[in-house]
């Protein structure tokens, strides 16, 4: 699987190139309509990085508390620091930013970044399982809504997955929303 996983990870690199050249639309408009049901609620979104789509301004909209990932470690699922616009930011792994201190939250609706998705939900991830093992952990704990956001460009016919793969609740692109029943 990790072979398979691995090739279209590189196709869907290559696609997102592409689309994030082609520029975000209303995309982040459509994020933080979609997230205005969810006011009150901890929200986390994600610093992008090179040609991820950008949920800032989405971020910045909530009506509530908003926190950003924080890798503790390999093999850990991921912690979220409290994050406003214009608060210090310091590198952590892997080049991300996060915020220099904070309060820890624990996100009640998650913002999650992908290279890849397909129509029944499920998102090819970077290959460390972070995501996969921090939504099984909030799951089991109650309800959680995870929103993945993408160019529509980043759609393909199936996403290569396994047992340990978290289903999406939905996707918003720069074309619309899709939940995922």
């Amino acid at each position: 699987m990790s072979d398979i996983k691995a090739l279209a990870r590189e196709a869907a690199f290559a696609a997102r190139k592409v689309a994030f050249a082609a520029g975000q639309g209303q995309a982040a408009e459509i994020l933080a309509d979609y997230l205005a049901g969810q006011g009150g609620k901890v929200l986390s979104g994600y610093m992008p990085m090179r040609t991820e789509i950008d949920p800032l301004p989405a971020m910045a909209a909530h009506q509530g508390p908003v926190g950003v990932p924080v890798i503790i470690g390999k093999g850990q699922p991921l912690r979220f620091r409290e994050w406003t616009p214009g608060v210090k930011l310091v590198e952590g792994a892997f080049k991300a930013l996060i915020p220099e201190e904070g309060a820890w939250v624990e996100p009640e609706v998650l913002i999650v970044p992908l290279l890849a998705f397909d129509a029944r939900g499920f998102r090819l991830g970077y290959g460390g399982g972070f995501y996969d093992r921090t939504l099984e952990g909030l799951r089991a704990r109650g309800p959680v809504l995870a929103v993945g956001f993408a160019f529509a460009a980043q759609e393909v016919a199936k996403v290569p997955t396994d047992a340990t793969d978290q289903r999406l609740n939905a996707i918003v692109t720069e074309k619309g929303v899709t939940i995922f029943a």
